[in-house]
């Protein structure tokens, strides 16, 4: 293919080849544009139903699922809550204490009709949430055998801060909304006498008590996975007296069949035991309303106090109100124009799926119980947990650029959190928390950075820490990994995912390095720089990939690099995923495949080799050749032309991968897999804005291809970065020119730095690539190796 390409010439040929490599773009958007988004209506635009669905196009979802699993969706939650908030309401239609059928306790799948329940916990994925609450007219019966309803896909209804769907088979309307602590469920009743409500714990049960005419209260068993912030104790309370109640279990140890394997008892009012729960009834008459108020707390004191804190309103409607002003403010600071309905409707529930994560722990002045178990007043506002594999590669700069004081108490919260545990959060693979501080301090956000650099390097130099095979990372200069028995077929979950460990500690380790350069620390800075360069000890020329190796040093064969892996040699990809899996040295891998013109025709190769290993990778889902929009490893993968020299290639993929791996099925909500937090969602904000920061850790963006006219973003210091795009359109995707603050700009990136006090970047866009903007070699953005000389 590459050797045909220089054989044709003109503009016009390129675009056919362009087309198709890249494809069609804008395929699955409308072509009318329409008048600019009205101010104050982006709110009303994002729809939180995103990302619930999957993809529905075979030849985007590869070769998943497997047999008897469902197809990833998103598995975001559609559900109500605040701005990164530990508290959510919302639905959940998959029976999670059955099975989790995709591996995951996911709580809510757009493509089922049955309602199994609702849940005011703030369980990161809402199937641990509890206690479960749902309003049941007529007959009911015990978990796990949960009383479930039909609902209308169009009675549905998600916006930011709100949720509601009616009930076909109860007659129920059912609508949510939540403060910072306490989630509010609205149900309006048909006329009956056996109106209930049915509120429980989930299967690892616990104590429930019935404590008067409105309030039940609760605490779930050690069993539960209780790593949030919400606590496991819970009360509810009733806006209105009920007229009857009693209390249940199940007895799981039961093994015989029919009568017996439950206990329910009217009026008592204390239960203990799996599933426990009350059940309360009320006297409707038609359009009746109860409303039910849910707190949680690391103690029954705690769960009371947040349900009658001073923000905790007992109106169903000022609540809302409350939840819709708080994410106005935050969508305020984000406003595009241009772009079709559907189009801006995905950008802005893309943007709000964003800032699911993390979730605050308590505000400033506030309790909350420490890693320790202690009880803690909050001197700032405290957070969880960042999903680092996941948001650290590009939410993080999102929140960075919107809102650098919350990055503050980020950085704060998870620098407290190393000091109480000993070592700093990684989140599930490598070792990225460096990239948050060393991507803050180049863009000026104020911090101790000293005690920040403290914890982070005892995190890559202490082999009892958290970065698994540390040793062997010192001594080698790679991660070997262990041939599995009989050499299964992928995707193999056991293993030390060796590469892609090798790979991403050097990548941490380049961003520790410039921290440590900038601290003034010389001797640290030149350990952490040797080290990554690592990565070079993974690469095998004889197959030109990143290769698992034995502890002898031998290369693992055999060896296929489109099959899939979990584990081995791999993290959750490919050898064609994990081949880009270098941000730091774009330039160094540029070197290693033998210069621009190889690295491109490999990059081209990339994405144009059908998707067809032997293993199903679940989560490989929303492919285009061998990327994978669905997963981590290789999402910057369509930024990487920008070095080599040909940057209308991602502008063609990026709108393609906008247009055909988000919401082309056929409810509009589909997602390229796994969201993780936000993550994935991120990718299309900052995406359809124009630009990504392939490696966070840096303060440079890349330069994609604005699908909007317009965008003005208003930064955190107040001032505004805009981004305006001229002839833009599906059919006009490629920069012809581009001016930053009236002066002309060829750098297809550029820097905080350049925008930190307000600029506007001028794009010109058109429908044939520019073979002369950003293609430059002295215009690439900034990389650890410096390019090889060709040879004259």
């Amino acid at each position: 293919m590459n050797s045909h390409k220089a054989r044709l010439p003109g503009r016009a040929l390129a675009v056919a080849l362009s087309l198709l490599l890249f494809g069609a773009i804008g395929d699955g958007q409308a072509r009318e544009k329409t008048a600019a988004t009205p101010p104050g209506s982006s709110l009303d635009l994002a729809n939180p139903l995103v990302g619930t669905a999957s993809l529905d196009r075979k030849e985007l979802i590869g070769n998943a699922p497997p047999p008897g699993e469902p197809l990833y969706t998103g598995m975001t939650t559609p559900g109500a809550s605040l701005p990164q908030s530990a508290t959510e309401a919302a639905p959940v239609n998959i029976n999670a204490d059955l099975s989790f059928p995709t591996g995951v306790p996911v709580a809510y799948d757009y493509r089922r009709p049955a309602m199994v329940g609702f849940t005011g916990g703030g369980s990161t994925y809402g199937a641990r949430g509890a206690p479960m609450v749902m309003p049941v007219v007529g007959d009911w019966t015990v978990p796990p055998d949960y009383a479930t309803s039909y609902y209308d896909k169009a009675t549905e209804k998600a916006s930011p801060g709100y949720y509601a769907v009616d009930l076909a088979t109860f007659h129920t309307k059912v609508e949510l909304t939540a403060s910072q602590w306490t989630s509010l469920m609205r149900f309006t009743f048909p006329e009956s006498h056996r109106s209930n409500v049915v509120i429980n714990l989930r299967r690892d049960g616990g104590d429930v008590e019935v404590v008067n005419d409105h309030t039940i209260r609760g605490v779930a068993t050690a069993g539960r996975r209780d790593h949030d912030a919400d606590g496991p104790y819970f009360v509810a309370e009733f806006s209105r007296p009920f007229a009857s109640f009693g209390t249940f279990h199940a007895n799981l140890s039961d093994k015989g069949e029919g009568l017996g394997g439950e206990d329910v008892q009217a009026g008592r009012r204390n239960v203990s035991g799996s599933y426990a729960g009350g059940y309360v009834t009320f006297d409707t008459k038609a359009g009746d309303q109860v409303v039910v108020r849910i707190a949680h707390g690391h103690s029954a004191e705690e769960a009371d106090q947040r349900l009658h804190a001073q923000d905790s309103d007992t109106d169903f409607d000022r609540v809302h109100a409350s939840a819709r002003a708080a994410w106005a403010k935050l969508f305020d600071r984000v406003e595009v124009s241009g772009g079709t309905p559907k189009q801006r409707t995905l950008f802005y529930s893309t943007l709000y799926h964003s800032f699911a994560s993390p979730r605050m722990i308590a505000r400033k002045g506030e309790h909350y119980t420490d890693a320790a178990g202690k009880d803690q007043v909050a001197a700032y506002d405290h957070y969880g947990p960042v999903p680092f594999w996941d948001t650290g590669r590009n939410q993080i700069t999102l929140l960075m650029l919107l809102e650098p004081g919350v990055v503050q108490d980020i950085m704060r919260s998870e620098l407290d959190r190393a000091h109480e545990r000993g070592y700093m959060n990684t989140s599930f693979h490598g070792d990225h928390a460096v990239f948050l501080y060393d991507g803050a301090m180049q863009r000026g956000i104020p911090f101790d950075y000293a005690s920040a650099y403290d914890a982070l390097r005892k995190n890559a130099t202490d082999p009892r820490g958290p970065r698994g095979y540390l040793a062997e990372y010192d001594k080698n200069g790679w991660i070997s990994d262990i041939v599995p028995p009989g050499n299964p077929s992928p995707p193999y979950a056991g293993g030390k995912a060796g590469v892609a460990t090798t790979l991403e500690y050097a990548w941490d380790d380049h961003a520790l390095a410039d921290l440590a350069r900038r601290l003034g620390k010389k001797d640290d800075a030149d350990l952490f720089e040797r080290r990554s360069a690592n990565y070079r000890n993974v690469f095998d020329p004889s197959t030109g990939f990143f290769r698992g190796r034995t502890d002898d040093g031998k290369w693992i064969s055999p060896f296929d690099p489109a099959e899939p892996y979990y584990n081995f040699m791999m993290k959750e990809g490919s050898g064609w995923s994990t081949l880009w899996l270098v941000p730091h040295d774009v330039q160094g891998l540029i070197n290693l495949l033998g210069g621009r013109d190889a690295f491109n025709a490999r990059l081209d190769t990339f994405f144009s080799t059908p998707y067809q290993p032997k293993g199903i990778c679940r989560d490989c889902t929303g492919v285009i050749g061998q990327y994978v929009q669905g997963n981590q490893p290789d999402q910057q993968a369509p930024y990487l032309y920008a070095w080599s020299g040909q940057p209308w290639k991602t502008q063609a993929l990026v709108r393609r991968i906008l247009a055909d791996l988000y919401g082309s099925d056929a409810s509009g909500y589909g997602y390229p897999g796994m969201d993780d937090q936000g993550s994935t969602s991120s990718w299309y904000a900052l995406s359809a804005m124009g630009f990504y920061p392939v490696d966070p850790a840096t303060p440079d963006y890349i330069i994609g291809s604005p699908i909007f006219d317009r965008v003005r973003l208003r930064l955190g210091n107040g001032k505004v970065f805009e981004i305006v795009a001229r002839n833009n359109s599906d059919r006009n995707p490629y920069i012809q020119s581009a001016t930053l603050n009236g002066k002309p700009w060829t750098k297809p990136w550029f820097s905080h730095s350049d925008i930190a006090e307000g600029a506007t970047l001028v794009l010109t866009m058109g429908p044939a690539p520019s073979k002369t903007w950003g293609t430059d070699p002295n215009d690439a953005p900034p990389s650890m190796s410096a390019a090889k000389k060709d040879p004259q």
